[in-house]
């Protein structure tokens, strides 16, 4: 087959999908191992234009609060896995927590993301205290979620004091990859089972997964694409695998940009309505790869709220970017950086379409 040939294949693939927001599992992977640079473009054409469909030139920004780097699992490409000895942990008090919702609500941010790993330490009752103050304090702000596995009743006991949204991104889709990343105490099932609960409890539902993670294979991918599509989900967190180094795949490969980029554009033809984040490791991998990320169909970004003193501690990938910047900093840059490529960085909430 001739390069044109191809070309004209991958194009009509493209098509099909604007049409139908879904592939067959080998029509995704023949696209994800093929793509060329004109074939890139011509898919983000069409994920700009179904992202201006129901978002306009409007980018969402979240307030990201890394309020804790322990961790109980062991994921191998993971920097603040429990195994790594060498990470400077830290938690944030109820009162920090607090203290960075003020800062954000005060530069405009009305979306507030708690992120952190899987620690003990913040039980069900402590993270409701926190929840249940955050909303009493700003509620006009939508709270996210992005700690981990829990039970049902955890994660309702969460909904029912306040929390909005939540963020777990399924890594992959296939179980035999999923195994290959993480310690055998964890299942690709559980981990499925949780964002079934979630969607089921009635929170906006964030997925998610890394791109050119060590053994990730096009068919991978293409899983990934059938599951979210299954899912559903309000919102789909990818970014580039990056490695930090020290973890066990310390010496693997990054993921690419460009294959990033085309992953973001499926989705977005994939789940049209999505709330789709142009992320940090996108920026980290490429100085432009924010800007990037927002072209090829993304409507999201998140600057960091955690405190400067804490950021180089939350290092789960290597070079990570904007961690010696202040909030304002971080706000302003990205309002030009957006503004650059014409789009506006808004002060809203930024809910799911359906919402």
């Amino acid at each position: 087959m001739t390069e044109h040939d191809n070309n004209t294949e991958l194009l009509s693939l493209i098509d099909k999908l604007e049409e139908k927001s879904v592939l067959s599992k080998d029509e995704y992977a023949y696209l994800i191992e093929s793509f060329t640079p004109q074939v890139s473009e011509y898919l983000f054409e069409k994920s700009r234009r179904i992202r201006e469909k129901y978002y306009g030139k409007d980018v969402f920004v979240r307030g990201l609060i890394e309020f804790t780097n322990y961790c109980k699992n062991d994921c191998l490409y993971c920097g603040i896995r429990c195994g790594n000895k060498n990470a400077q942990r830290y938690r944030l008090s109820k009162s920090e927590i607090l203290e960075c919702c003020k800062t954000g609500h005060e530069l405009g941010f009305r979306t507030f993301v708690l992120q952190g790993g899987e620690d003990p330490y913040f039980t069900a009752d402590r993270l409701i205290e926190i929840i249940r103050e955050i909303k009493a304090a700003y509620p006009d702000c939508a709270l996210t979620l992005s700690v981990g596995e829990k039970s049902y009743g955890e994660y309702k006991a969460y909904f029912d004091a306040g929390a909005d949204r939540y963020l777990l991104r399924h890594e992959t889709a296939d179980n035999s990859h999923y195994r290959k990343l993480h310690p055998e105490n964890m299942s690709p099932e559980n981990r499925k089972r949780c964002l079934m609960d979630l969607k089921k409890i009635g929170y906006q539902t964030g997925c998610g997964f890394m791109v050119g993670s060590p053994f990730q294979t096009a068919q991978n991918l293409a899983e990934d694409m059938l599951f979210i599509k299954e899912l559903e989900p309000h919102m789909v967190g990818i970014g580039p695998f990056i490695p930090q180094h020290d973890t066990p795949f310390a010496d693997k490969a990054s993921g690419t940009l460009e294959q990033t980029l085309f992953m973001l554009g499926l989705i977005r033809l994939t789940l049209p309505d999505v709330l789709l984040p142009s992320t940090t490791a996108l920026g980290t991998i490429h100085p432009l790869g924010r800007e990037k990320g927002i072209l090829a169909g993304a409507n999201v970004v998140m600057p960091n709220l955690s405190p400067v003193a804490v950021r180089k501690k939350y290092m789960i990938y290597d070079n990570k970017i904007c961690t010696g910047d202040e909030a304002a900093e971080c706000k302003n840059c990205l309002q030009l950086r957006m503004k650059s490529i014409g789009y506006n960085v808004v002060v809203n909430r930024g809910d799911h379409a359906k919402y």
